[in-house]
């Protein structure tokens, strides 16, 4: 098989630039994306008859008198402190839901699809024949390159099928030796790279992101990882680098010994606003274990405070290098083990106390006064209500005691399908209500019309047992719950299933979203499946806070297990506990 060189060579005239290519249209074949975050779901666990089994006992919650008795015992991941926010939760419900069978697919093949890559490079005369078969779409060439990518073949096939367009009348096009290039770089065939790279920079004054990238990545993982940088210096002229290019030069300088220009990239990309993934990360660490420099050790300590303070959670092969690296510093003697926290904070390796998941008065009081206000005036796009109803609901909640506990009433009586749904709600609010605890049932009027699924007595009875506001039937509730609970004070609790993501989104900046998040996870009662007539049985508040924990002689990091499919929305169990012996 001749060499691209000498083929390309031949139609040096034949060769063009789709000046109109744009970088989008590249990244589809690049297979640039971010890692998405994942997925666990809710099992049932009864929570216990004394309440300060799962709060914290300053802020007690009521011994409900229709609340089993907890089971689990014993090491390692509690099954009784799994709730909806654990990690994969999401993932477990959905694979719980029914499932229809597939029927087979009836649809004929569209005819093009019917072409498969050869199992071998083939002569130009074979592929001419091919392409007289080819219906329907339009550039066999760039098809069937394609085609090689998503099937990995051998980089030969590819050459004799640029060989063959390099004799069609258009000769061979950018977008083709971009694709093959595409390909190189995936089949890491770093020789191929290098000529394809030869035969562009002749021909081409520059070359657009795509090109760039994909030169970027090849030539970060060879002695040539310094094009690498200036490609990427090249790039930030005109767009903003994407963080897999970040991330290629990033590895690139420290795999050869420059940690530090490695941690100045680190930096801009910081600035860029552009999140490092996990391998990032992971480069400056490695290296971090071979250079034992104090500078850069405390370059590296940052970046755990940055995990910290953004909730971020390494993934175990990260984990992995975070602990050498902790143990390779030198008389320092660190020591890590993986384990998990018990119900009530604890690690179960070195048995210290987790930071509380209950909120300082100071982080409370400013989560309230910026959610409250995002109320008030008309910020939550998803508060749909007028401002007279706002109104009323403002003065209804001021005019009484704090409430305990603040109930989705609609959500509640939606638990289960069984039954009669008022029934349902009066049931639970009944369990609620018990030890003198005051209630707010958020409901909506048209529950107040008499029918078979809401019985006008069932309301009466509600009632008398807690106060109740009723929206209009347009008007979205989530708001009003989230707002009569934090108005309550910290001590409130709220019962819904709904995870309240999108007022958590409509928050103004990161460090306020998380203390949403903390504050839902401390204060969010969730009943995982009700059975009408049966106990109620809530999932248990954990006590402690999943974030990235550290004192002078430890460090406690939550991690990504392998595998674990893991929400936004929801936090890991698997922990990494980093001792320093003395």
């Amino acid at each position: 098989m001749q060499s691209i060189q000498s083929f390309c060579r031949t139609l040096h005239s034949q060769v063009f630039l789709r000046k109109s290519l744009m970088c989008q249209s590249t990244v589809l074949f690049l297979g640039y994306k971010n890692p998405a975050a994942g997925y666990k779901s809710a099992q049932s666990i009864n929570t216990s008859s004394r309440a300060n089994s799962y709060v914290d006992k300053d802020r007690p919650l009521p011994k409900y008198s229709k609340v089993s008795k907890n089971k689990g015992k014993g090491k390692g991941p509690m099954m009784n402190s799994f709730t909806v926010f654990s990690a994969g939760a999401s993932k477990k419900r959905a694979d719980m839901q029914y499932k229809p069978e597939t029927l087979d697919d009836q649809e004929s093949t569209p005819r093009s699809a019917k072409f498969s890559i050869p199992s071998s490079p083939l002569p130009i005369k074979e592929w001419s024949s091919l392409k007289s078969e080819f219906i329907g779409v339009k550039g066999f060439e760039e098809y069937m390159m394609a085609k090689c990518i998503s099937n990995n073949s051998d980089i030969d096939i590819a050459k004799s099928l640029l060989n063959f367009a390099a004799k069609e009348e258009h000769g061979i096009s950018y977008e083709l030796l971009l694709k093959y290039l595409a390909l190189c770089v995936k089949k890491n065939e770093i020789s191929e790279v290098c000529d394809v790279y030869d035969i562009m920079r002749i021909k081409f004054k520059s070359f657009e992101t795509g090109a760039c990238s994909l030169f970027i990545k090849a030539f970060s993982q060879t002695d040539r990882w310094r094009e690498s940088v200036s490609m990427l210096e090249t790039i930030r002229k005109t767009v903003c680098p994407s963080s897999g290019n970040y991330r290629d030069c990033i590895k690139g300088a420290a795999s050869h010994g420059e940690e530090m220009l490695a941690l100045t990239l680190y930096r801009e990309m910081l600035q860029s606003e552009l999140i490092p993934s996990d391998d990032t990360i992971q480069a400056l660490f490695d290296a971090g274990r071979i250079i034992q420099n104090k500078t850069y050790d405390n370059e590296l300590i940052s970046i755990l405070n940055y995990f910290r303070d953004n909730q971020i959670y390494p993934g175990e092969p990260l984990m992995e290098s975070i602990k050498s690296w902790f143990e390779s510093l030198p008389n320092e003697s660190w020591r890590g083990s993986l384990g998990s926290i018990s119900r009530s904070g604890h690690c179960q390796v070195c048995q210290e106390q987790m930071e509380s998941i209950y909120m300082k008065p100071e982080e409370y009081g400013a989560l309230k006064d910026i959610f409250l206000n995002s109320v008030i005036k008309g910020t939550d796009t998803f508060r749909k209500t007028t401002p007279q109803e706002l109104q009323d609901f403002q003065h209804f909640v001021h005019s009484r005691p704090p409430y305990d506990i603040v109930v989705d009433g609609l959500n509640v009586a939606h638990m289960s399908t069984n039954g009669i749904r008022s029934q349902n709600l009066l049931d639970v609010v009944s369990s609620l209500a018990s030890g003198g605890k005051r209630v707010l049932v958020l409901g909506r009027r048209h529950m107040l019309q008499h029918s078979r699924v809401w019985q006008r007595r069932h309301l009466e009875q509600l009632q008398q047992r807690a106060d109740c506001f009723f929206l209009q039937n347009t008007s979205e509730d989530d708001p009003f719950l989230l707002y009569a609970s934090l108005y309550s004070g910290n001590h409130c609790h709220f019962l819904t299933r709904d995870l309240l993501r999108d007022h958590k989104a409509c928050l103004p900046d990161p460090q306020t979203r998380r203390l949403f998040f903390k504050w839902q996870r401390g204060h969010q009662l969730v009943i995982p499946f009700y059975t009408p007539g049966s106990k109620i049985i809530l999932q248990p508040i954990l006590r402690y806070d999943t974030i990235l924990q550290n004192t002078d002689v430890s460090w406690h990091i939550p991690y990504d297990k392998t595998g674990v499919k893991r929400a936004t929305f929801e936090v890991p169990e698997t922990w990494l506990c980093l001792r320093k012996n003395h």
